[in-house]
C-alpha cells in the first residue's frame, strides 16, 4: 500500500480547556461534554460496530478507531445564528438550544474553535446590540440579522468573516469592517464579507454576496498542496484529523501509478488534487458549481494537469461519461450514495472503490448493498474528527468478489 505521509500536529490544546465548557448546559452543539476522552472513543467505536451488525455487514478486518490530534480548538469553521435566549429578550448569537430550536445561545466561550473566533462572536453581538438591530425571525420573516460565519486557514492563520442579512435597510457596513479591523486577533483578518438572505428557510442561502472588504476566500494547506477556500466551499473542518484520515484511505490501495480514478463528491477537489500526484488521470464530480470551479482553479494553482472537474448530480454526470476508470473513490454527504449512484458506480465492476463516510449509518447501508452486488468490505477503520460531539468518520475499502 502507498504510503502518504503527513506531519505529526503541532497545535497545542488550549490553556484551560479539559474542564467542561460554561455552555454545556444548554447549547446542543457537543453531547460528550465531561466524559473522559478514551470512554468517548469506546462509546463511538462501538456504535459503529452495532450499525455494521445491524446490517449484517461483516468487513475481514476492523480497526480501533483512531482518536483526533486535538480535543480542543480543531473546528476551521463555525456558523452562529442571531435569536434570543428567551422570546422577545436580548439579542443573543450563536447555537440553538438543546430541545429548543427557536431559542439561540449565545457561545462566545466556545471550547472547540480558536480563541479568535470567541472574541469575533463577542465583538458582533455587541456591535448589533449596540445599533438596535434585530434578530431575524424564523415566524415573522422579519428582522436584519441571520447569521455569523468564521472561516480560518489552519495553516497560514487567515480569517474570512461572514455577516449574513435580510435586505432590511439600516447595516452600518463601513462601522462593521472597522470594527472588526481594530480587534486584538491572533490570526490575520484577510476578508469582510456580506451575504444577503430573504429566502424564507431558515438555512444559510446566499442570493447576493458583497466583498465589505478583502478577499472572498482564505487559503489552506493540506498536504503539500495549497487551495483557496471561498466563503461556501465546502471545506473539510478539521484539517490535521482529515489529513490522517485521507493519508489512510489512499493507501489502501497499493498503488496507483498508472492508474485513472474517480472522485465522486470531491467537494473543492482535495481528494482529487491528492491522487493526482500519484495516479495518471484523476475525475472529480460534485452538484456544487462553486466548489468545481475552486477545484479547477485550485489544481491549476498547484500545477496539476491530470486531473479535471464537472459539476453536477453524481449519477447525471456518470450517465454522460464514457471513460472507465481503474479505481473510484467516494466521499459523500451524510445522506450517503443514492440507489441510482451506487448502480452507476457498482457497474463499472472496478476492483477497488475507497469508501470514506462522515455518517456510519449511510455507510453500513451503502456497504450492505454494495455486498449484494459484488463488493465486499475487506477493511474498515473509524475516525474521531470531532471530539466531544456525536459525529464519527469511517474509511473502508471494498474489493470486487464477482459474487452476488
Amino acid at each position: 500500500m502507498e504510503d502518504f505521509k503527513i506531519e505529526e500536529s503541532t497545535t497545542a490544546e488550549n490553556a484551560g480547556m479539559g474542564e467542561k465548557c460554561p455552555h454545556c448546559e444548554f447549547c446542543g452543539g457537543c453531547i460528550h461534554q465531561g466524559v473522559p476522552y478514551e470512554r468517548q472513543l469506546a462509546e463511538k467505536e462501538r456504535e459503529v460496530r452495532r450499525l455494521l451488525e445491524a446490517k449484517n455487514v461483516t468487513p475481514d478486518r476492523i480497526d480501533p478507531i483512531e482518536g483526533c490530534p486535538s480535543q480542543y480548538g480543531y473546528r476551521n469553521k463555525m456558523e452562529y445564528t442571531f435569536g434570543d435566549f428567551v422570546k422577545d429578550g436580548e439579542m443573543t448569537l450563536g447555537m440553538h438550544r438543546k430541545k429548543n430550536f427557536m431559542s439561540i445561545v449565545t457561545v462566545d466561550q466556545c471550547q472547540l474553535v480558536d480563541p479568535d473566533f470567541n472574541l469575533i462572536l463577542a465583538a458582533v453581538l455587541e456591535f448589533c446590540r449596540e445599533r438596535g438591530y434585530k434578530p431575524y425571525h424564523k415566524r415573522t420573516h422579519k428582522g436584519l440579522m441571520r447569521n455569523l460565519i468564521i472561516r480560518k486557514g489552519v495553516r497560514t492563520s487567515e480569517l474570512l468573516v461572514n455577516v449574513v442579512t435580510s435586505s432590511e435597510p439600516g447595516f452600518a457596513e463601513e462601522e462593521f469592517v472597522s470594527m472588526l479591523q481594530g480587534l486584538s486577533l491572533q490570526n490575520t483578518l484577510v476578508g469582510v464579507l456580506r451575504t444577503f438572505n430573504d429566502s424564507l428557510a431558515d438555512a444559510v442561502i446566499c442570493q447576493n454576496l458583497k466583498v465589505l472588504w478583502g478577499r472572498d476566500y482564505y487559503v489552506e494547506k493540506i498536504l503539500g498542496l495549497t487551495f483557496r477556500v471561498s466563503a461556501f466551499s465546502f471545506f473539510q473542518t478539521n484539517v490535521e484529523a482529515v489529513e490522517r484520515l485521507y493519508s489512510e484511505a489512499l493507501a489502501l490501495v497499493d498503488s496507483f501509478e498508472g492508474k485513472s480514478a474517480f472522485d465522486l463528491y470531491c467537494g473543492t477537489g482535495t481528494i482529487s488534487q491528492v491522487l493526482a500526484l500519484r495516479a495518471a488521470k484523476v475525475l472529480g464530480i460534485e452538484l456544487v458549481e462553486e466548489a468545481v470551479e475552486a477545484a479547477k482553479e485550485n489544481a491549476a494553482a498547484n500545477g496539476l494537469t491530470n486531473c479535471s472537474f464537472l459539476a453536477g448530480d453524481v449519477f447525471e454526470v456518470l450517465q454522460n461519461v464514457s471513460e472507465k476508470p481503474d479505481v473510484i473513490v467516494v466521499d459523500p454527504p451524510r445522506v450517503g450514495i443514492q440507489p441510482k449512484a451506487l448502480d452507476k458506480i457498482i457497474s463499472y465492476g472496478v476492483p477497488e472503490i475507497v469508501y470514506i463516510s462522515c455518517n456510519p449509518k449511510t455507510l453500513a447501508e451503502n456497504l450492505k448493498y454494495m455486498e449484494y452486488y459484488g463488493y465486499h468490505c475487506k477493511y474498515l477503520k473509524p475516525f474521531d474528527n470531532f471530539p466531544m460531539t456525536r459525529h464519527t468518520e469511517c474509511i473502508a475499502l471494498l474489493v470486487r468478489s464477482g459474487k452476488r
